[in-house]
């Protein structure tokens, strides 16, 4: 089957070649009447239009690559979709590339999305490290990091702050009257685990809390399955601590899950508190009081980042640092 043109579409709408690229581009040169006709010639026929051509007469492809660490993260995935949905209501499609967790492969993917003439690319790293890692690469086109803070390096990026974030929690499970907390699943040479851990230490000098730590220490993802592990092996020679605080929501259902199978009762024996509030944690069966990280405005912030550096907008924000908030459900009672 042949591919219509707009040629095609021009001859039997019986206008002009420009009339037709007019009525596609939206332009107010013509009047709605024939915008509609020709549109509508354009469905009958099923017309596609050829991105790639007009891409290279406007010097724009009108669309944004995203790396990820991860598509099966929870809160990567979700995040992923509100930059899409974001991105789309300003006119642009989203290509994503995943890295799971893997630099040489983030590099790679980032790479490629240059080679696909992509207008700007968005990052949800693998680390810290990723950021000197691309150096070579995204001084050659707008990029924006989302969800890792990195005070340290000239790059744009949004993310929440992870120190409140960690406070917020501990100042609330204090609030309920619990003053022996362990926080589960920091991992070492994480910048966020640290940041999170920083603030809720503090927070556990100033309130008088003891806080105890079980540490991520395979270096492995916060995941359910990672969190599941570590309550087990915590649930063997458990202290007196009257409520875990979980370093991501993730980990916390996997911390939920062992104390299932345990016979602990949550909130009755143990209260959990997670961070990240992703769409499992408001489940009826789940119901986890959570530190939320504002994925929308996230998103909104990381678009509006970019689109302002794609068009050379002198009022481009360096960075966005977000102030996160807290979502009481059921998994912590008073004590």
């Amino acid at each position: 089957m042949e591919k219509v043109t707009i040629k095609d579409i021009a001859k039997v709408a019986n206008v002009s070649y420009a009339t037709v690229s007019r009525a596609l581009s939206g332009s107010s040169e013509i009047g709605e009447a024939t915008r509609d006709r020709i549109l509508k010639i354009c469905d009958e026929m099923k017309y596609i239009p050829d991105s790639v051509a007009r891409s290279m007469v406007k010097r724009r492809t009108n669309i944004l690559g995203l790396v990820t660490a991860s598509i099966n993260n929870p809160f990567m995935s979700e995040l992923i979709e509100e930059i899409e949905i974001t991105a789309r209501e300003h006119g642009y499609n989203l290509m994503v590339c995943n890295s799971s967790y893997d630099v040489e492969l983030e590099k790679r993917q980032f790479s490629l999305l240059l080679g696909r003439r992509v207008d700007g690319i968005i990052i949800i790293p693998v680390g810290h490290d990723t950021s000197a890692s691309l150096s070579q690469y995204s001084s050659d086109i707008p990029t924006v990091y989302v969800s890792e803070s990195l005070q340290d390096t000239n790059d744009h990026y949004v993310s929440i702050d992870n120190v409140v974030g960690g406070k917020i929690g501990i100042e609330y499970l204090k609030a309920k009257g619990h003053e022996k907390v362990l926080y589960l699943g920091r991992r070492p040479g994480s910048v966020t685990h640290k940041l999170r851990s920083e603030g809720a230490i503090e927070a556990s000098a100033s309130l008088g809390v003891r806080l105890q730590f079980q540490d991520n220490e395979e270096g492995g993802k916060s995941s359910s399955q990672v969190g599941y592990q570590l309550a087990k092996k915590y649930f063997e020679n458990p202290s007196d601590n009257t409520a875990i605080f979980c370093a991501s929501d993730a980990l916390a259902i996997g911390v939920m899950q062992a104390a299932d199978e345990k016979g602990i009762r949550i909130p009755e024996d143990i209260s959990i508190l997670g961070f990240d509030n992703i769409t499992f944690s408001s489940l009826p069966r789940i119901g986890l009081t959570t530190v939320a990280q504002r994925k929308k405005d996230m998103a909104e912030a990381a678009v509006k980042m970019i689109l302002d550096m794609i068009q050379g907008s002198e009022e481009d924000m360096k960075n966005q640092i977000l102030s996160p908030v807290l979502v009481e459900r059921t998994s912590c009672r008073e004590v």
